[in-house]
């Protein structure tokens, strides 16, 4: 196709006439000449059978140089089976998406599509399989660990390699736990972009193996009744707060988790029932934990003390919050009973042992320690099997405990008392 057919003194001279006529430069690009006395660059082209037009500029603003540069471009395009106003409409786009985004992020809001902005879609798609400390948990790893390094990214333009960038820091200080609960998140965010033709790919799948594996660090428990003895008793002599006290007092005679322990509220609690029925957000279901006399004493003799707020052990600083999830363990270490020794998570390992020793039912022992099974409707079928039996264990277990302080028998491991009792 000829081209540059025309010298500029051609559309200099160019007058207007009655009704709009073109000058064709060659190669698809015209001067439209229209009556009203503007001239017009056009450049006509036909892709996929269709006849079409693109406007390039008025004359004389708009040279013959820079038309017949532009028709170039043009034609490029063309050849490379790329359509023009395709490309056109995308910098348009591009242009709006990138003023909507300025104006996003002076309002605090994230770059739309981004990893950030899809992060936040995926939290609200999972709001109801959650608690709102789990999610805020997840939200606080990923705005503090990953979104410097990728939040503001395209989702489908992130690369294997800058998800183990942003992990890297976790991975060399040795907080690996963290850092592969993270990819797991990763994975979930990309899973949704996949599904809702965001992008194809997860790049967080292969990095998974490029993170060491966390060694399990078991955590320390006494479990000789000797020394579980002396224990109870040095909590016994515990010189601390009176909630600090009871929170001590009562940890092994419930041997739950220390963080459902200090977040113990006051609404879950039945003394008619002398049942204790918290949510566990760790393994997603309502839990019971059947109260003996004992701490059952112990949460009345609290009661007129804390009844007013919401946490049967509140925070000290009287910012309605629970404990701090340091106290149990300061006051242990108070007491000499260092990290290596004995930690607050060690009453349950004391409990799991000696109970287990004393023949009572494993799926009993599992069932109180709150290991539920991960098919909801055995839970529940469990949860009605193991009660009864559940709220003899517990009885049994602190007057043993009762026993071990006294100092009465601390040799002796009690057989399980008959079921029929």
């Amino acid at each position: 196709m000829a081209e540059k057919l025309n010298k500029d003194a051609v559309y200099k001279a160019a007058k207007p006439e009655e009704k709009d006529y073109f000058i064709n430069d060659g190669g698809g690009l015209y001067l439209w000449v229209k009556s009203g006395g503007s001239k017009l660059w056009q450049f006509v082209y036909t892709f996929e059978g269709k006849r079409k037009r693109l406007a390039l500029g008025a004359y004389p603003g708009v040279t013959l140089e820079i038309a017949r540069r532009k028709a170039s471009e043009i034609r490029e395009q063309l050849a490379n089976d790329n359509d023009p106003a395709e490309g056109r409409k995308k910098v348009r786009e591009d242009k709006k998406t990138a003023k909507l985004n300025q104006e996003r992020k002076s309002d605090g809001l994230p770059i739309l599509n981004s990893f950030a902005d899809i992060t936040g879609k995926w939290l609200d798609s999972i709001i109801n399989t959650n608690t709102a400390d789990t999610l805020t948990k997840k939200k606080n790893r990923l705005t503090t660990w990953i979104f410097p390094y990728i939040g503001d990214k395209p989702i489908d333009g992130i690369k294997s390699a800058e998800v183990l960038a942003a992990l890297k820091p976790l991975i060399e200080a040795g907080k690996l736990d963290t850092a592969h609960r993270l990819r797991a998140e990763i994975s979930a965010i990309f899973a949704y972009a996949i599904v809702h033709n965001l992008t194809e790919f997860d790049p967080a799948q292969p990095v998974a193996k490029q993170i060491p594996a966390q060694k399990v660090k078991h955590r320390a428990a006494i479990i000789d009744p000797k020394l579980v003895a002396q224990l109870l008793r040095d909590i016994g002599n515990y010189q601390g707060t009176f909630v600090v006290q009871s929170a001590l007092r009562i940890s092994p005679l419930l041997f739950q988790r220390p963080g459902e322990i200090r977040k113990m509220l006051w609404s879950d609690i039945d003394f008619e029932s002398k049942e204790w029925r918290p949510f566990i957000s760790k393994t997603d279901f309502h839990h019971i934990v059947p109260l003996s006399t004992q701490a059952t004493e112990i949460l009345k003799n609290i009661h007129p003390l804390t009844g007013n707020n919401p946490y049967v052990f509140p925070s000290s600083r009287g910012n309605g919050r629970p404990m701090s999830e340091n106290t149990i363990m300061t006051a242990l270490k108070t007491l000499g009973y260092d990290s290596e020794v004995m930690t607050a998570h060690g009453f349950r390992t004391t409990a799991s042992t000696l109970l287990n020793e004393q023949s009572w039912s494993p799926d009993a022992i599992e069932r109180q320690l709150s290991h539920a099974p991960r098919d909801k409707i055995r839970a529940v079928y469990n949860r009605a099997q193991y009660l009864d039996e559940r709220r003899r264990m517990m009885q049994s277990w602190a007057d043993y405990l009762d026993t071990l302080k006294s100092g009465k028998s601390a040799d002796v491991i009690p057989i399980r008392k008959s079921l029929n009792t």
